[in-house]
């Protein structure tokens, strides 16, 4: 078969994936082998691509958004059936006994490994994954618009809880890419006020057609105080920013894995009167199950643009340069 690796560490315009032919993988015990219909595009993959992310392992294939169909089952394997149409997420695996473990905080897990990082993820024509870190997918959505729920709509969604935001309150939301114009929808279907604030003109659009209550610019000011933020931007400036933003006792998430250097932040005008910042970290599968069920009950969907397979160094270079709103999704 052959897949995409991360050659070498460097900006995307200079080419740091190579495809190349391997082997098709065979599966172990608890593994299934799934031949990749679709792959989400995630900014994850360009941080992991540019170096922001330094791969865990050399020659790794990007790709933790995988739809496919499974083909071939490992000796142990007792939740899926050869044909099972199955999705392959951003964690991978998880060690199980260490203390968040224990206490049922997986995303926390101080051993974890991640789909697309440390073990080879969809960018190929085959990948694998642990039977019990893999999703069944909804009914009545196709595979493109399934694959970015898989982490975009995930990670949005756990970012979404951990903004706090009341019933009928006032959420910002900066930046506005694949997992922003997800959290969105879900917002807007649970009677949130959704202010966005985003540099780029496929976003703005996006999240204007989406019906959110206010767009504007990244650094701009929303028309009221909120009581929850999300940063989905890697723009570490921004932080001071929408902590200026919150009303009291409100809560500024961070989702992204990787962010750029935050300023320094005036105790009185960014943190008193209880206000709140906070990281995202991965997600527990409990989190990914619930979600599924939102999208599914909710009709929330990913707004896509297709590449081929062939086509994953363009699409990420479209990505890094805004030219595009939403997800990228590669087909196999």
């Amino acid at each position: 078969m052959w897949s995409w690796i991360v050659e070498a560490c460097r900006p995307i315009d200079e080419g740091p994936l190579l495809r190349v032919e391997r082997d098709v993988p065979q599966p172990g015990p608890q593994q299934v082998r799934v031949a990749v219909t679709c792959c989400g595009v995630c900014r994850t993959d360009l941080h992991l691509a540019e170096g922001d992310l330094p791969p865990r392992r050399h020659g790794v294939t990007p790709g933790h958004e995988v739809v496919g169909v499974v083909d071939a089952l490992g000796s142990d394997v007792t939740r899926w059936r050869t044909g099972d149409r199955i999705g392959v997420p951003w964690l991978a695996s998880t060690d199980g006994t260490c203390d968040p473990c224990r206490r049922g905080a997986e995303n926390l897990c101080e051993r974890p490994t991640f789909t697309g990082w440390d073990v080879d993820g969809g960018y190929a024509e085959h990948c694998l994954v642990d039977e019990r870190y893999a999703y069944r997918l909804p009914d009545g959505i196709d595979d493109e618009a399934a694959a970015p729920l898989l982490c975009a709509g995930i990670i949005g969604y756990r970012s979404l809880r951990a903004a706090n935001v009341p019933p009928g309150g006032r959420l910002g939301i900066y930046g506005f890419g694949g997992s922003a114009h997800l959290t969105a929808q879900v917002a807007l279907n649970e009677g949130m006020r959704v202010h966005v604030l985003t540099r780029g003109e496929h976003n703005q659009d996006l999240a204007r057609r989406l019906g959110v209550d206010s767009v504007g610019g990244a650094a701009d000011a929303p028309p009221e105080p909120l009581d929850g933020a999300i940063l989905f931007a890697p723009a570490g400036g921004l932080v001071p920013v929408a902590l200026a933003a919150l009303a009291r006792g409100g809560t500024l998430a961070v989702a992204g894995i990787w962010l750029s250097g935050i300023p320094p932040l005036d105790y009185a005008a960014h943190l008193f009167q209880e206000r709140r910042l906070r990281s995202v970290t991965a997600n527990t599968r409990t989190d990914g199950e619930e979600f599924l069920r939102i999208a599914t009950r909710h009709g929330i969907r990913a707004t896509t643009t297709a590449y081929a397979m062939s086509e994953a160094p363009r699409a990420l270079a479209d990505l890094a340069h805004g030219r595009f709103g939403g997800a990228a999704v590669l087909h196999g």
